[in-house]
């Protein structure tokens, strides 16, 4: 008689070829999962970059919509001491426009993304105002002379401004009179470099109270 060709497989082979089988519906499945994972990432992906231009659209609208290139409105009201303070509303949007400000030098405002630096930074030539004025956001003493001022005296105030982070100079010729020291919504004009107004101004403003953004930084910014 001839041998069986169809003689039943022993039971370890049944079992190889289970775990074959097994092993073969397991890697299906998980080309499955990861074909679905990825269009979730994608779909993810696509979402995340339409909500992105979204919110850059809307926020481009914003800064259009206040960002009018103005500085503000109001008045100074002097005190005691001199020291003008600006009554009414400093608006604080970031434009890429100049500005038109109600004062000179401004005191507060719309201003441009990009402070100026002021860790104790003395400028040979005039710089923007819309620089300037975000650094007074950040808590810095502006010091500002026309060529009515005494060399002296700049020189003077120039010394005091390199030794005093949160401060910065520049020539103004724009001003009513010839040595400005001004802060966010502060001001005060003064007679010299040896003016009691000096210290007092550079005492109470140097991220004074009125700072908008207490601690944000006076480096990084432009230099002139």
């Amino acid at each position: 008689m001839g041998t069986d060709q169809h003689t039943p497989a022993s039971p370890r082979a049944a079992r190889i070829e289970e775990m074959r089988r097994a092993e073969r519906a397991r890697a299906r499945r998980n080309r499955v999962l990861a074909v679905a994972a990825s269009v979730v990432v994608v779909a993810g992906l696509v979402v995340g970059g339409v909500a992105l231009v979204r919110s850059q659209s809307d926020s481009g609208k914003d800064t259009a919509a206040n960002g009018d290139a103005k500085g503000g409105s109001g008045h100074f009201t002097t005190g005691a001491d001199g020291v003008r303070t600006w009554s009414g509303k400093l608006s604080r949007t970031h434009v890429s426009t100049k500005v038109t400000y109600p004062m000179h030098p401004p005191v507060g405002g719309n201003h441009n993304p990009v402070w100026l630096n002021c860790n104790g930074d003395v400028y040979k030539e005039p710089v923007r105002d819309e620089n300037a004025v975000h650094a007074l956001e950040h808590g810095a003493v502006w010091v500002t002379y026309t060529e009515k001022a005494k060399k002296a005296d700049v020189d003077a105030l120039a010394a005091k401004v390199k030794r005093t982070p949160y401060s910065l100079m520049s020539p103004y010729a724009d001003q009513d009179a010839p040595l400005i020291l001004s802060a966010w919504g502060h001001q005060v004009s003064v007679k010299s470099a040896a003016d009691p107004e000096v210290d007092k101004f550079f005492a109470a403003y140097v991220q004074g109270k009125q700072t908008p953004e207490p601690g944000a930084s006076c480096t990084g910014g432009v230099m002139k």
